[in-house]
């Protein structure tokens, strides 16, 4: 009877073929699943948040401030802006926006700290310029502004910009269904009565100006994403060279293999000596991405100290993370912390597409995936002049509640394998080798 597992070609006095090794199932199992599994999960987390922010849009941040100073109408008890204000809230679909009416001066307080993705602005005489288009009085057409908050990201500011801009439309219809039933028939030609219909005019500018180099409102996020990714790619790099040079792995460079005498040392020293080399390298590899994102390539940055102080801590707090992870699930560990710090928290930043325009289910990992804290703390230093309440202080929060579970996971679930007795390997008789082509 054939034997299934392996054992049979570990007593090969010759090199084992491929194609022999290859015909066995069991060999095939675990990789094929778990590749299957990646496959599957990352696709549905990516594609699955980006496909229709239109339809998934609910409750997206726009100011609407109405400084119109009148005079009321005759026979109404309002101004035209108020009336424009009313008919954009109630013309808007439900659920889709939160119109805050605000005063100039919060709308500009909240636009400076990315509270809003942008702003419709009624100007305090269009009352007056709308009365005056029936008159021989009327010298512009009335004017509304929109603007924008490049700072939160292209795709918000443009999703908050669009909707501005068809409240305002409708808007001006209303208004020229209103002034073509008031004007006489016979006192006006058909041009006049085309710029009645839809008598307002739309003027679109930035309303918090961000730096030429700062990508579109985009640098933010990539920037944050160096940092996840540099950290996750140097935790494993740290990982797996400590591993080789204590003696519980294997190093390989091309042809070139290593296997050094194992060192006598419990799962909870290794993690307390992988963290510190992760402290250390940290420093370093923040310093290498500040110089070349500013330095070299000339990004649009401030607050300089506080920038690396925050990347630094951002950076050592997601690579304390993954030494955590690898200590508690071992060869999987990387697959783990790959999910915990990239596969989730990249769709759920809102970096790129505002949370209000995903579905609930990445509103949810939103709560707590480091990536939307970390951006929103990186935002708030390049483009908003390093407010606390433009998520800078929310940053912080996040970094020090990470750090914290990065240390009391990864040291509970080394002491509880060391008291346990699982220990990693035993010692290796054999001195270091190398063997060569």
């Amino acid at each position: 009877m054939e034997r299934h597992d392996l054992s049979r070609f570990r007593e090969q006095p010759s090199l084992v073929r491929a194609s022999a090794v290859a015909r066995h199932g069991k060999l095939w199992l675990v990789p094929t699943i778990l590749c299957a599994l990646v496959a599957v999960c990352l696709t549905l987390l990516y594609m699955g948040g980006i496909l229709d922010p239109n339809g998934n849009l609910r409750q997206l941040p726009i100011a609407l401030v109405n400084t119109d100073q009148g005079p009321t109408q005759p026979g109404q008890h309002q101004t035209v802006g108020t009336q424009v204000s009313r008919a954009v809230v109630a013309k808007t679909p439900a659920d889709t926006v939160r119109w805050r009416h605000l005063s100039r001066a919060q709308m500009q307080d909240q636009m400076a700290s990315g509270k809003i993705y942008g702003a419709l602005v009624i100007p305090p005489d269009f009352t007056t310029s709308v009365t005056a288009l029936t008159t021989p009085r009327a010298t512009a057409r009335p004017a509304l502004t929109v603007l924008t908050n490049p700072g939160l990201g292209s795709l918000g500011s443009a999703l908050a910009t669009r909707i501005a801009q068809n409240a305002a439309h409708q808007a001006s219809l209303e208004i020229g269904r209103q002034l073509t039933a008031q004007a006489p028939a016979q006192s006006t030609d058909t041009t006049t009565r085309a710029l009645l219909g839809d008598p307002i005019t739309v003027t679109t500018q930035v309303g918090h100006p961000i730096g030429k180099h700062s990508g579109l409102g985009l640098t933010a996020f990539y920037y944050t994403l160096l940092l996840v990714l540099i950290a996750f790619v140097g935790g494993n790099i740290i990982n797996s060279g400590v591993d080789a040079g204590l003696g519980y792995t294997d190093n390989e460079i091309g042809p070139w293999h290593t296997r050094h005498p194992t060192v006598p040392i419990s799962r909870t020293q290794t993690l307390l000596l992988k963290m510190v080399m992760t402290v250390g390298i940290t420093v370093l590899t923040t310093s290498l991405l500040m110089i070349a994102a500013i330095a070299i390539l000339g990004m649009d940055a401030t607050h300089l100290p506080l920038l690396w102080i925050f990347s630094f801590c951002a950076s050592l707090a997601v690579g304390l993370g993954v030494q955590a992870i690898n200590a508690a699930f071992g060869g999987i560990g990387q697959v783990v912390s790959m999910f915990v710090f990239i596969a989730l928290a990249l769709p759920s930043s809102g970096a790129t597409i505002p949370l209000q325009a995903v579905p609930d289910f990445y509103r949810f990992l939103a709560l707590f995936e480091p990536m939307r804290q970390l951006s929103d703390g990186v935002r708030a230093i390049l483009y908003f002049d390093a407010r606390a309440d433009a998520g800078l202080m929310r940053g912080w929060g996040m970094i020090a509640i990470g750090v914290a579970l990065a240390l009391v996971f990864g040291f509970a679930m080394t002491l509880y394998y060391d008291r346990k007795g699982l220990h990693r390997l035993g010692p290796l008789r054999a001195e270091t080798s190398r063997q060569a082509p």
